[in-house]
């Protein structure tokens, strides 16, 4: 039970921190001037992306929480987890985003143009395709 009161406390101070330092202004604008000053580097894009960001942060508290190794290596990405789970709860319009292709949907009783339509008759018990076949290169 004691485990999962430091799991929960630690997934809680990641995102905390992560949003903080990701949108919050922070005191006298500390951080949004800070952000500025990053820019286009690296370092100003971590900062933009909070999924990359949580990862990082979640880093201290999996290395002070984890018994050995293995489990500080579950950790780390466990807690970033927990925290973009939280981010997706409290941010729900974040996740709108628009398709990068549409396509609409086709009108009703226009076929597509661009495929072949092919009507199959039956005769003497077999199928026959009734489409004209193919010129060949040579009969033009």
């Amino acid at each position: 039970m004691e485990n999962l009161f430091w799991a929960t406390i630690a997934i809680l101070a990641t995102w905390r921190v992560t949003h903080l330092l990701q949108t919050e202004d922070g005191p006298w604008d500390l951080l949004a001037r800070l952000r500025q000053r990053a820019g286009g580097s690296m370092g100003g894009r971590l900062l933009d992306c909070f999924y990359c960001l949580s990862l990082w942060v979640a880093l201290v508290p999996a290395l002070l929480l984890g018994s050995d190794w293995c489990q500080r290596l579950l950790l780390w990405p466990a807690l970033s987890a927990g925290a973009i789970l939280l981010q997706r709860l409290t941010h729900p319009e974040e996740l709108d985003i628009e398709p990068l292709y549409y396509e609409p949907p086709p009108e009703e009783g226009r076929e597509d143009e661009l495929l072949r339509q092919e009507t199959r008759t039956t005769g003497g018990g077999t199928d026959q395709d009734t489409t004209p076949p193919a010129q060949s290169a040579g009969q033009a």
